[in-house]
This record gives structure tokens, sequence and C-alpha cells, in this order.
């Protein structure tokens, strides 16, 4: 399958980090090793983010749990799909024309063009490398 969508005009990445499985383990080497400033989003959150690293607008280490629960409702995977090893986001100028050019490129959706609770569009679904990847209408990363 080639990932060309003519119609989709990206912006910007939006973000990017690694599906954590081992949260002891990332943040040792994230934190630790390579002093990325991460902090909890929010006061008892498992969700680290380093909004002002150069390069991305936002890095951030999301687990799996979550990862899985903004995609399929539930803390845990479902068997039948590829456990994503990172997330890539990319910002998009119109989110239902990026979203039908995904479909028509033939990828399953995890999450079709939904408004999630902390206010950013997406649609998600898997890359051929097992990325969960977004598309993304996120208004604070536009100054909205």
């Amino acid at each position: 399958m080639t990932f060309s969508l003519p119609d989709v005009d990206v912006l910007f990445i939006a973000g990017f980090g690694p599906i954590v499985a081992d949260a002891v383990a990332s943040r040792s080497l994230y934190l630790d090793t390579l002093h990325l400033p991460l902090k909890p989003l929010g006061e008892s959150s498992d969700y680290l983010v380093a909004d002002t690293l150069d390069g991305v607008k936002h890095f951030a280490l999301w687990p799996l749990a979550q990862a899985s629960q903004s995609c399929f409702g539930t803390d845990r995977w479902p068997d039948d799909v590829t456990v994503p090893q990172s997330w890539l986001e990319f910002e998009v100028a119109d989110m239902a024309a990026a979203t039908a050019a995904v479909k028509r490129a033939g990828y399953t959706l995890l999450v079709d063009n939904r408004l999630e609770p902390w206010g950013q569009w997406v649609t998600r679904f898997l890359s051929p490398e097992a990325i969960l990847v977004g598309v993304t209408h996120t208004p604070w990363l536009r100054g909205e």
C-alpha cells in the first residue's frame, strides 16, 4: 500500500513519542539518560510530556493503556491488532479531507475524526511500521 494522500495539507508534525509498555525502563532512558525535560501532564499522570523541545510541538511518553483507551475505550490493546511501538501525529489543515484521504488509501481507522476530551480532533490508524498515526486538529498548537 502506498502512503500518498494528495488531498492532505500537512502543516507540521504535531507530536511524536514512543508507546510505553515498561514505564520504568522508558523513564530511565528519557529522563535519567537523555535528561529530556519531561513532566507529568497532570498531578498523578503517567503521561510525561516535553512541550519545550525544538523540532516537535509535543513529545510525550504515552502509556499503552492510555493509547488503547483513546482508540478502543479499554485499557487493554486488542489481541487482533498489532501493538504500536510509537505514535506520530500530523497536524492537518482540513480534518474531513485528511480523514477521507486516509480511508481512500485503505487504512483501517481506529478513531474516525473524533473530538477528544482534551479538545483535539483526531483520526488514528496504524502505519505499515505499526506506528499509531494521527491526523489532527489541535487548537492550542495553532494559537486558537
